[in-house]
């Protein structure tokens, strides 16, 4: 796959023919998406269609426009989005796949719907969430308030394996440790937003939401233009924006460092870099020398001021982490802590993404603010403590039971969908390490409308979740990007949207409040 070029797209690979119709009969009688056969799960909140099968009243348009094409239409579309993310080389790696590790990142071309005011309250507490936690990492490495106080434990976070002690009392640059988040949401059956995890160290995916909004105006023109969606396609500067304000030069030079082209994110680290107009870095392309950070290219050594790096933090310096690392650069992190280079995000900033930390966020959040969280999470159970562990042991059938250092999807186990030969294993291992899982209850995540391909082409409920990105800039600013990626689990019953186990994704329309605001 070759590195993307700056300003390249899918609007070209899109034949301009492909496109849903607007000019719907107004007095046909709205059937919603039972036109389809579509059936709207029983127990579940589904984002366009309410449990009657009537149309959400933000989704009416678009669910006559997906009726009219009939599931034939919709087969086109699809087949040809799939077809210009093949020729666009957009794609992830399944590094447990034998079969062939690099994959099209599947797209469904029915888009999910937010409106204004419920985007309006998911901002709000995504922002909140993030001063939160920003200001937990910069006392955490530096003050520890949060552990004199009792606050959170201080045996989870030293035994913690994202705990970075080469960051103790560091000044990260303008006080900002989290420069970018992707915020893994879920909504209940009554429709309710909850947290379900953070994701600081590399979080990964926004490219996808780049790339399948091009997708979806490309074959829904008029549609997505009648609705009024903020736009995405600014994503790039903002993350420049807070690069920048990164460094003290004023003119800084700023580069993507990524492990290379075998890494499941490669396309999208080439993407951003291309879009950004910065260098794209291997760990082989950069030296430090005095303290300072450079990059070779064709003249020599060239300053390097700011990294977004997309390599972990055990991988960053082989000094300072892992001896065996070959993805870092020796004596990058003495250049971070003299000041000459900045690190986005910085190490350590992943001790957030520990899935038994998560527990403890809505006490950060009153801690360091004084404000109750905004945000709901979901309930969970910590097998370190003795009651929750006993509690997991014997209601294991019942709950979703995860490493607390996974990612991905991997090492999930569903109680439910287990055997008992899964469950007595799981068992075993939560014993012999109880520190090493927490447990939640199940949730009876939403759906969306999702095309289903194969021999019987239909349009199905698929479960699905949200990632909304969040840059944090100069002056204490944060933005969220209108949308995020909202991933689904194609597979029919599960409730995994990861795309490493089978997950596709869907563009996220976030609606404006005014017809007169600019819109994608």
């Amino acid at each position: 796959m070759m590195p993307i070029r700056r300003g390249t797209s899918l609007a070209s690979l899109l034949p301009v023919q492909v496109r849903a119709p607007l000019d719907l009969p107004r007095d046909t009688p709205d059937r919603g998406l039972a036109a389809l056969g579509y059936a709207p799960l029983a127990g579940h909140w589904d984002g366009l269609v309410a449990q009657d099968g009537k149309p959400r009243p933000e989704a009416a348009l678009l669910c006559r426009a997906l009726a009219e094409l009939g599931v034939a239409g919709l087969q086109q579309l699809q087949s040809e989005a799939d077809l210009s993310l093949l020729n666009q080389g957009i794609t992830f790696t399944v590094y447990a796949d034998d079969r062939g590790a690099e994959k099209i990142f599947p797209l469904d071309v029915i888009p999910r719907i937010v409106t204004a005011r419920r985007w309006r309250a998911l901002e709000a507490g995504l922002v909140q969430r993030l001063r939160a936690l920003n200001l937990f990492l910069l006392d955490l490495y530096g003050e520890q308030r949060v552990l004199r106080d009792g606050i959170v434990p201080t045996d989870l976070v030293v035994n913690s394996p994202h705990f970075c002690r080469a960051m103790m009392g560091v000044q990260v640059p303008g006080g900002v440790f989290i420069h970018v988040s992707g915020t893994d949401l879920i909504e209940d059956e009554a429709g309710v937003p909850r947290v379900l995890e953070d994701n600081l160290r590399v979080p990964s995916g926004v490219s996808y939401v780049l790339e399948n909004r091009i997708v979806t105006s490309r074959v829904f023109p008029d549609v997505l233009a009648a609705h009024r969606v903020h736009r995405v396609d600014h994503y790039p500067q903002l993350l420049l924006g807070a690069l920048r304000a990164a460094s003290a030069r004023e003119n800084p030079s700023i580069a993507v460092l990524t492990p290379g082209i075998y890494n499941s994110a490669y396309f999208e680290h080439s993407f951003l870099a291309a879009q950004m107009g910065v260098p794209l870095v291997e760990g082989r392309d950069l030296v430090v020398d005095d303290e300072v950070a450079y990059m070779k290219d064709t003249h020599g050594l060239k300053r390097v001021d700011v990294l977004y790096r997309r390599v972990d933090d055990a991988f960053l310096d082989p000094i300072a982490f892992r001896p065996d690392s070959v993805l870092g650069v020796p004596g990058l992190m003495n250049a971070y802590r003299s000041g000459n280079l900045a690190l986005a995000n910085a190490p350590g900033a992943g001790l957030v993404d520990d899935k038994a930390m998560y527990a403890y966020v809505p006490r950060v959040i009153r801690y360091y603010l004084s404000e109750e969280p905004l945000l709901e999470q979901v309930p969970t159970y910590l097998c370190r403590e003795s009651d929750d562990l006993a509690y997991v042991l014997d209601h294991l059938e019942e709950l979703v039971l995860k490493p607390t250092d996974g990612s991905g999807g991997y090492g999930l186990l569903v109680g439910s969908a287990a055997s008992r030969a899964e469950l007595a294993e799981a068992r075993e291992a939560v014993r012999a390490a109880p520190h090493r899982f927490i447990a939640q209850p199940l949730q009876r995540l939403s759906t969306l409308p999702t095309l289903i391909g194969g021999a019987d082409p239909h349009v199905a409920a698929r479960h699905v979740d949200l990632r909304p990105f969040a840059v944090y800039g100069a002056n204490d600013r944060i933005d969220v990007l209108p949308g995020g990626l909202t991933r689904v689990a194609l597979r029919e019953g599960s409730l995994i949207v990861n795309s490493s186990q089978g997950g596709g994704s869907k563009d996220t329309w976030v609606l404006y409040d005014s017809p007169e605001a600019d819109h994608a």
